[in-house]
């Protein structure tokens, strides 16, 4: 039970792991059972770097909630295009096939909250640590063996 507990955790103070492509950018869990203790659900957020993409999946264990904060694009939601720009909000129930494209000149930027956990491991299994501040690395590719770290994640790359 988690009753009297709060956490903050203020800008650069979690972790942060580069993603590979075809996404790039960089993704940041903020707030997960590791600090929490509460093994509900995470939030963290996404950057996606102009013209990357998050590949199309669905997430068969989870639902997610994605807020967009800054930059501008477009999600994929079963077959349908929509406008994602900042105040864009977005919920995602078991199965429901998802793809983010980064049309913009400027990082895109979203919340994210999962229920439950999980999305923050997938985050460091295929990324690479990050420290604020530092230069974003050449592009670097996705681990061969992505399509099973997702699927033992509850992730489906549904075009795989």
């Amino acid at each position: 039970m988690i009753r009297g507990r709060s956490v903050i955790v203020q800008p650069g103070e979690g972790p942060s792991f580069w993603q590979p492509t075809p996404a790039n950018g960089h993704a940041d869990p903020v707030l997960t059972p590791a600090n929490t203790g509460f093994e509900g659900m995470s939030l963290g957020y996404q950057t996606i770097a102009p013209g990357g993409h998050v590949r199309e999946h669905s997430h068969t264990t989870q639902v997610e909630m994605l807020i967009c904060f800054r930059g501008r694009g477009h999600l994929v939601v079963d077959g349908v295009r929509h406008q994602l720009v900042p105040g864009t909000a977005g919920f995602f129930g078991y199965d429901v096939k998802q793809e983010i494209w980064n049309d913009g000149a400027e990082d895109l930027v979203m919340v994210w909250i999962i229920a439950p956990p999980g999305l923050e491991n997938f985050f460091a299994t295929i990324g690479r640590w990050r420290r604020p501040g530092e230069p974003a690395p050449a592009p670097f590719e996705r681990r061969h063996d992505v399509v099973d770290i997702e699927r033992a994640m509850g992730m489906n790359d549904t075009r795989a």
